[in-house]
């Protein structure tokens, strides 16, 4: 089973970009066996497509809107992963949910979905992570660690 790791967001939008930070993170800590890509998808557009659909199952590391309070971490599988594209923080989650259908009506699209996500706080102009979100990272590393593990992948600690 090929999976792909794929951070998302924008970078230039401080708390936007906590998907990007987080698997930057993941990639400087661990290692991963060859049928596992790790990747900034960045705002994530149709050139994500082929690399996508290379691959059975998606996790896709990003800023969530759910409506918790900011810095609240969230896994959504299966059917709670549509749930994430109703309330939108950027134009990049449209593309992806834009790709995620095009994808499945070609019967091309992973077999399975995961989001790893955190609600930000701040969406300003800014490279950085707000305090409260960069403190989050850690516990998406983990988490992407964790899903991992569930599809049978033990990554490797980095010394």
């Amino acid at each position: 089973m090929s999976i792909l790791v794929l951070g998302l967001g924008n970078i230039l939008l401080m708390d936007e970009g906590v998907g990007v930070r987080a698997m930057e993170a993941f990639d400087a800590q661990w290692a991963v066996p060859e049928h596992v890509s790790v990747i900034d998808g960045g705002t994530c557009g149709m050139d994500m497509l082929d690399i996508i659909a290379s691959h059975d199952h998606l996790i896709a590391i990003d800023a969530v809107k759910t409506g918790a309070d900011p810095a609240t971490l969230v896994v959504l599988r299966g059917d709670e992963v549509p749930a994430y594209f109703k309330g939108k923080l950027s134009p990049h989650q449209l593309g992806l949910s834009d790709l995620l259908a095009s994808l499945k009506l070609q019967e091309e699209g992973p077999q399975t979905v995961t989001v790893i996500g955190c609600v930000p706080l701040a969406l300003g102009t800014g490279l950085m992570l707000s305090p409260e979100i960069e403190a989050k990272v850690p516990e998406m590393v983990d988490l992407i660690v964790t899903e991992l593990r569930r599809h049978g992948v033990e990554p490797i600690q980095k010394a």
